[in-house]
């Protein structure tokens, strides 16, 4: 069962056995555990320190936080447990602790601290940094040691070589067969100094690339992993059991993506998920059972509440004072706002919001694979499954703005709950962009509850707008109105070897005045004035059979007093 937090002074007297929150109900079954942590066991009578007893054993992700679960084994007669190293951005608000029957829990603090003072609290990236440094630094031996050796063998050498100048010695001169062994010895010699050499600075130059990031990680998060928090709990224990701690903490998170592949003549979309998940939190989530969460602890528990909506009689302005005398004393300048001090706090959350559907429930993802995410920021991508699912094809082409065509999908929502992400777009194999899956915001177009994704530049359809004719005259029977009549043709053709639905869009003058008349005809009548709930954007929808040529007509006619100024917004 949870246990509340309690706080308590450092130093004082704890018995565990009197506290009111020794009993605890039967625990539920244990989940498996992996990747092992740091934890302090001690007993009452006789302090032990427990080596790797604590271990993350699930890990559930938000946008902007997540939940991770801790399993600590509990030897028998324990009285205290302290697990360390924990990551300073852990919400000590949120700590829950479930045991074993055979484990009765009391009172726990929370102690934060330096990382550099707690010793065992090395950061991982300090581990690794340190073992390249001494490969760097063996390299560096092994080439120097070479370099000695190229300098005896120049020495020995130089020793056989004849010098005239050099009085003339007892030995005999070496014969030319000792000369030729000597000489293939040297070359022998030197030839594999000079390849090693070589090797030994490849080798030095690869580490120091692989040394460059990790140092540079390490300098980025140097402020986040400065402190480390330890927790301490008070316990009886008759037989060694389990404990199961677990905390929030901020900043992981993760985010949908999508990979959706058409199928131009089945008229299909294979859809791929997967999932981004990323964090910094300061510990390694290795080989861990992983949860996806649309859910948002840290959202508001209540919403806002509408404000009264009071009327009253605005009170009389009063008149200004007369300036003041030339004589007067200057006023003093109000004392500036003091500066307030920056907080890691007060910075932005990574943006990882996918709890875009209106739903009273967070979806949970539940990954199959056990999964290893670094402290480091790197992403991993998982693949959360495919589903192929039917889409309705049409081409769509806007003449008045581009002369093109281009290929778009509307896509029903499928079983289950997609949360907003971006995807990847292919085209009969091919990528063509990127583009949004968002089946809670309706699309461009889209039928409610459906998703609309363009898939590229239709090249098989020709857009062509001709030159538009205006024409500006006077109405009425005085002549004190000015009348404008403006006409749109577009012709649309089909190259394609079968028949597609072609949708065109236009968009007609809409009256923001009541002293501006607007009267549109269309040729042919299009299937909706208002498309995508917008009052004067027209669609014409219709199908177009291969090799066949459509054309639509628009014709506008405005009329409004000429002692106005006419202001568009086109």
């Amino acid at each position: 069962m949870p246990v509340p937090f309690v706080h308590r002074a450092q130093g004082s007297p704890v018995n565990p056995l009197s506290s009111p929150l020794t009993r605890l109900l039967p625990g539920a079954p244990l989940r498996p555990v992996a990747l092992s942590g740091l934890a302090l066991l001690c007993s009452a009578a006789a302090p032990v320190l427990a080596q790797d007893s604590s271990r993350i054993a699930r890990v559930t992700v938000y946008p902007g936080s997540a939940t991770v679960e801790r399993v600590a084994r509990v030897p028998a007669g324990a009285r205290s447990l302290t697990l360390a190293c924990l990551p300073a951005s852990l919400d000590a608000q949120s700590l829950q602790i479930n045991a074993d029957p055979a484990v009765r829990v009391g009172e726990f603090n929370v102690l934060t601290e330096d990382r550099d003072v707690v010793s065992a609290c090395a950061s991982p990236l300090d581990g690794r940094i340190r073992e390249l440094e001494d490969q760097i630094a063996g390299v560096k031996a092994e080439v120097s040691a070479l370099q000695l050796v190229d300098s005896y063998l120049r020495s020995v050498a130089g020793s056989h070589v004849p010098d005239d100048a050099a009085p003339a010695r007892s030995t005999p001169a070496p014969g030319a067969a000792q000369i030729t062994a000597t000489a293939e010895v040297l070359r022998k010699s030197g030839q594999d100094a000079f390849a090693r050499t070589h090797q030994l600075q490849r080798k030095q130059q690869a580490l120091e690339l692989a040394l460059k990031p990790l140092v540079a990680e390490r300098d980025r998060v140097a402020s986040q992993r400065a402190r480390v928090v330890s927790v301490t709990i008070n316990l009886a224990t008759e037989r060694e059991a389990e404990l199961r701690l677990s905390y929030q903490v901020r900043g992981p998170g993760w985010q949908p993506t999508y990979r959706a592949t058409l199928d131009a003549a089945k008229s299909t979309v294979l859809i791929e998920r997967q999932a981004l998940v990323a964090q910094n939190s300061g510990e390694d989530w290795s080989n861990v059972q992983l949860a996806l969460s649309t859910g948002q602890p840290g959202r508001a528990t209540q919403g806002r509440l509408p404000r009264p909506w009071t009327l009253d009689v605005e009170a009389p302005v009063p008149q200004a004072r007369p300036a003041a005398p030339a004589m007067a004393l200057e006023a003093v300048p109000a004392p500036a706002p003091l500066a307030r001090a920056r907080n890691a706090a007060d910075e932005p959350l990574p943006s990882f919001d996918v709890s875009t559907f209106d739903k009273g429930f967070a979806t949970e993802f539940a990954v199959p694979q056990r999964i290893t995410v670094p402290s480091s920021g790197q992403r991993v991508t998982l693949a959360l499954g495919s589903l192929t699912a039917p889409a309705t094809l049409l081409t769509r082409a806007a003449p008045a703005v581009e002369e093109a065509a281009y290929l778009v999908a509307h896509l029903a929502q499928p079983p289950g709950v997609w949360p907003a992400g971006p995807a990847g777009l292919y085209r009969d194999g091919a990528f063509v962009g990127n583009g949004r899956v968002d089946f809670g915001t309706p699309s461009a177009g889209a039928p409610q509850g459906s998703t609309s994704l363009s898939f590229g530049r239709d090249e098989l359809v020709a857009v062509r707008a001709e030159a538009p004719q205006d024409l500006t005259g006077s109405a009425g029977f005085t002549g004190a109105r000015t009348e404008r009549k403006t006409r749109r043709t577009y012709s649309v053709e089909n190259h394609h070897k079968s028949a597609i639905t072609l949708q065109v869009l236009h968009a007609a003058p809409v009256s923001r005045h009541e002293k501006i008349e607007v009267e549109s005809r269309y040729q042919p009548e299009p299937a909706d004035t208002a498309w995508n709930r917008t009052p004067g954007m027209v669609a014409w929808q219709q199908p177009l059979a291969a090799g066949a040529m459509a054309q639509f007509t628009a014709e506008h006619t405005l009329r409004y007093p000429k002692d106005i100024e006419l202001r568009e917004r086109q």
